[in-house]
C-alpha cells in the first residue's frame, strides 16, 4: 500500500526491516517459550511451584488462552487503525507482553492468571499492527518485495519457535517455572528496546492512525467497554464475595466469547455489506473455509496441551542418562516446518493450479487424522503402563507440521481472494478470530481429559473428526470450487502457496 499523503518513507530499508524482524522474532520467542511450559506449570503440584490444576482444567485454560489471543487481534487491529497508529500499537503491545511475563514470575496464583490475560492483550495489540506496519513500507507495485520480506519473517518465527522451548523448557522444568517465564519476558524486553531504538528509522510511517476515529466513535467504544467491564466485574466480585468463584468460571467465559464473537462479527459484516450475487456465493464458501481453519487449529493446539502432557507422562524421554524435558517436544513442529516448507512449496509450484484450495484443506485435515490415529494406538500401549517410544509422538507432530505448511498459507491466501471488497482490511482479522474458535473448541474438549490418563479414546475421536472433515471437503469439492471461483475465474483456485508466510498457531505461529 502507498503511504498516505504527507507520509515520508524512511531511508535505509534493510535497517528498518531488521528492526521489525528482530522485534517479531523476540515476540515469538517469548510467546513460544511461555507456551512450551504453560500446561506443565498448570498441572505441576503447588510444592513444585505449579498451579496444581486438574489436567482437564489445565487443558481448558490453555485452549482459552490461545483462543483469547486470536480474538483480541480484532480490537487490537482497530486500536492501531483508528486510534494509536501501527507504530505505537506495536510498541505498547510489546511492553504489555513483557509485563505479563514478569507478572508470571511472581509465585502467586492470582498473578499467574493476570499475567496470562496481560500477555493475551499485548499479543492481540502487537501482532496485527506489526504486520500492517510492515505492509506500509511497500507500494502496490512491490508485492514481490513484500512477499520476500514476509518469507524472512516466517523463517525468523520458526527459528524462535525452535529455540524458545529449549531455553524456557530447561529453565522451567529443571530449575524453576518462574525462571522460564522470566526468560520469555527478557526476550520480549530485548525486542521492545531494539524496536524503540530502531523505529527512529521509520520516518513518519505508522505514526498516525490510518483512519482516525471521531470523538463520537471513541466515546461510543469507551462506553461499551465500560459497560461490559462493569458487568463482568460485578459477576466476578459477586462470585468472589459469595465464595463461589473458580477459575473454571473465567475459562468458561473466555471460551464462550471466543466461540461466539467470530460468528457474530461475520454476521454483522454480511448484513451491513451490499453484496452482489457472486460475492454472496463466495462468502458462503468463505464461511466453510473459515470453519476448516477453526477445526484445524483445534487439532494443532493439542501439541501444546494434551500431547505435551502425553510427552511428560507416557513417553520414554531418557537419552544416555539425560532426561529430555517434555517441553522440548514443542520444538519439533517448527523444526519439521522448516524442513517441510521448501519441499511442499516445490511440489505446489509443480502442480500449479491443479491443486485447489479445497484439495489442500482436505489433505491438511487428512494428515491430522493420520497423526491422531497413530497416537491413539500409542495411547493404548501406554494404558498398559509402559512408556512408549518418542517416535509415536514425533510422528503426530510431523503430520501437524506438514498439515500446517499446506493448509495455513493456502487458507490465508484464499481469505484475501474470497472475501468481498466490502470486507477489505478486515478479512485477516476474521481469519484469526476463527482460529480463535479452534482455541475455544480445544478449551471445551479439554474438559474430557482426565488426570494422567493416556486418552486413547480422546485421540481417536480427534482422528475421526479430522477424517470426517477431510471427507466432507472431498465430497463437496466441486460445489465449493464453483462457489469460490464465482465471478472470479482465477480466484483462490490458482493461488500459489509457495510463499510460506502465514501459517500460524496458531498457529499463532505467524
Amino acid at each position: 500500500m502507498n503511504p498516505p499523503s504527507g507520509i515520508t518513507r524512511p531511508s535505509g530499508r534493510p535497517r528498518w526491516l531488521t528492526t521489525l524482524f528482530l522485534a517479531d522474532m523476540w515476540e515469538r520467542f517469548s510467546f513460544f517459550g511461555m507456551q512450551a511450559i504453560m500446561i506443565l506449570f498448570a498441572v505441576a503440584p503447588a510444592e513444585e511451584g505449579g498451579l496444581n490444576l486438574p489436567h482437564s482444567t489445565a487443558v481448558a485454560l490453555y485452549g482459552a488462552y490461545v483462543g483469547l489471543i486470536f480474538v483480541l487481534s480484532m480490537p487490537g487491529g482497530w486500536l492501531g487503525d483508528r486510534f494509536l497508529g501501527e507504530h505505537r500499537a506495536t510498541l505498547y503491545g510489546g511492553i504489555v507482553i513483557a509485563l505479563g511475563h514478569y507478572l508470571m514470575m511472581v509465585p502467586a496464583r492470582p498473578t499467574a492468571y493476570l499475567g496470562l490475560v496481560t500477555i493475551a492483550v499485548g499479543t492481540g495489540l502487537l501482532k496485527p499492527n506489526m504486520l500492517a506496519l510492515l505492509g506500509r513500507f511497500y507500494g502496490p507495485g512491490e508485492s514481490n518485495r513484500r512477499e520476500a520480506a514476509l518469507v524472512v519473517f516466517y523463517i525468523g518465527i520458526q527459528i524462535s519457535a525452535l529455540l524458545a522451548p529449549l531455553v524456557t523448557g530447561f529453565l522451567g522444568e529443571r530449575m524453576n517455572w518462574h525462571l522460564g517465564f522470566g526468560a520469555a519476558g527478557l526476550g520480549m524486553t530485548f525486542g521492545v528496546i531494539q524496536y524503540a531504538v530502531g523505529s527512529r528509522r521509520f520516518g513518519t510511517i505508522g505514526r498516525a492512525p490510518a483512519h482516525p476515529a471521531s470523538r463520537a466513535e471513541l466515546r461510543t467504544v469507551v462506553s461499551r467497554i465500560a459497560v461490559a467491564a462493569a458487568v463482568v466485574g460485578a459477576l466476578l466480585t459477586g462470585a468472589v464475595l459469595t465464595g463461589h468463584f473458580a477459575i473454571t468460571h473465567g475459562i468458561a467465559l473466555v471460551g464462550l466469547v471466543t466461540l461466539t464473537a467470530p460468528f457474530v462479527y461475520f454476521a454483522v459484516l454480511r448484513r451491513r455489506a451490499r453484496l452482489s450475487q457472486d460475492e454472496s456465493r463466495r462468502l458462503s464458501a468463505f464461511r466453510w473455509v473459515l470453519l476448516s481453519v477453526a477445526l484445524f487449529w483445534m487439532f494443532v493446539i493439542q501439541a501444546g496441551s494434551t500431547l505435551s502432557l502425553f510427552a511428560q507422562r507416557h513417553t520414554a524421554r531418557e537419552v544416555g542418562g539425560f532426561l529430555v524435558p517434555a517441553s522440548w517436544f514443542q520444538a519439533a513442529i517448527p523444526l519439521f516446518i522448516l524442513l517441510a516448507a521448501p519441499v511442499v512449496a516445490w511440489l505446489l509450484m509443480r502442480r500449479g493450479g491443479r491443486v485447489s484450495v479445497v484439495d489442500k484443506i482436505a489433505f491438511g485435515h487428512l494428515l491430522a487424522a493420520a497423526g491422531f490415529g497413530v497416537i491413539s494406538v500409542a495411547a493404548v500401549l501406554a494404558a498398559g503402563g509402559e512408556m512408549v517410544s518418542p517416535l509415536w509422538l514425533l510422528f503426530v507432530l510431523l503430520t501437524l507440521a506438514c498439515g500446517e505448511v499446506i493448509l495455513g498459507p493456502t487458507v490465508m491466501s484464499a481469505t484475501v481472494d474470497l472475501a468481498p471488497s466490502a470486507f477489505a482490511g478486515r478479512t485477516m482479522a476474521l481469519y484469526w478470530m476463527f482460529a480463535g474458535v479452534g482455541g475455544g473448541l480445544g478449551s471445551m474438549l479439554g474438559r474430557l481429559v482426565s488426570a494422567g490418563d493416556p486418552q486413547p479414546v480422546y485421540f481417536l475421536a480427534l482422528a475421526l473428526l479430522a477424517l470426517l472433515t477431510a471427507t466432507g471437503f472431498v465430497v463437496a469439492r466441486r460445489r465449493l470450487a464453483a462457489a469460490m471461483s464465482s465471478g472470479s475465474p482465477d480466484a483462490a483456485l490458482t493461488k500459489s502457496s509457495a510463499a510460506m508466510t502465514g501459517s500460524g498457531p496458531a498457529s499463532s505461529r505467524s
